[in-house]
């Protein structure tokens, strides 16, 4: 998928959960097979040209596809799985990648963890005994910098932004690039969602605020195109680096 993946887990590495994290990683390879569009061959490539695909794949991709219909739904529109025309369901493939492992983990055993993709994340439990984890917002334009840092136990952050590829969200509605915030980040119990809304508020730009504060379970935080930072009001920062 073009990223990378990481697994921060706080209890012990029993044999449940060690064959748990191993078949989670194989999973990830496969999924990255399916979905990835930096692979000529994938399915998602191949559907993409109207290309036949190998049996065995429908149900996973059916449910992505069901997914990223719920969400553009719920969205009115504002996310989508053919951006610009081109089958491209990433938007909803990581987080709902990331959220899948991170379940198999906690059936295993292992109730204290944290599942990086790419820099959207799933928390569970604690970091320690007492201790929530605790996760870094990057500032887009102050390299090096945060903008806040979020705390939780059952948590998802998932962020959208020009920090690390640029301006790549389109706005579905024109097909350009989205350039009204540099990033929004939305937290949620659940990251399969709290993604794809991510993607979807960042598109949104001035009106993501009003919308998110609609949004029942979600919170958000957007830097705009100015450099303002603004986040609403249940928002879980601990620590608060903006004006």
């Amino acid at each position: 998928m073009g990223t990378v993946f990481s697994f921060d887990l706080r209890d012990p590495v029993i044999p449940p959960v060690r064959r748990a994290l191993e078949e989670a990683v194989a999973w990830l390879h496969q999924v990255d097979e399916v979905f990835s569009t930096y692979r000529p061959g994938s399915v998602i490539s191949r559907l993409g040209r109207g290309e036949p695909v190998p049996e065995g794949y429908g149900p996973e991709v059916a449910e992505v596809f069901a997914l990223c219909e719920e969400v553009a739904h719920a969205t009115g529109g504002w996310f989508t799985h053919i951006p610009g025309g081109r089958l491209d369901p990433s938007g909803m493939v990581k987080g709902w990648a990331v959220e899948r492992v991170s379940r198999t983990l906690y059936a295993a055993g292992a109730h204290n963890t944290c599942v990086n993709g790419g820099g959207d994340i799933q928390a569970r439990g604690e970091a320690a005994p007492g201790t929530p984890w605790r996760i870094g917002i990057a500032h887009p334009a102050r390299p090096g910098k945060l903008a806040a840092v979020v705390t939780g136990g059952e948590l998802a952050v998932a962020t959208s932004g020009t920090g690390e590829r640029g301006a790549h969200v389109l706005d579905p509605h024109t097909g350009r690039p989205a350039t009204g915030l540099l990033s929004l980040t939305m937290t949620g119990r659940h990251l399969t969602r709290t993604d794809a809304y991510a993607t979807a508020a960042f598109a949104m730009g001035a009106g993501a605020r009003d919308w998110v504060e609609a949004l029942e379970g979600h919170e958000a935080l957007g830097i705009t195109a100015a450099g303002e930072i603004w986040r609403t009001p249940g928002f879980p920062a601990a620590a608060w680096a903006g004006p």
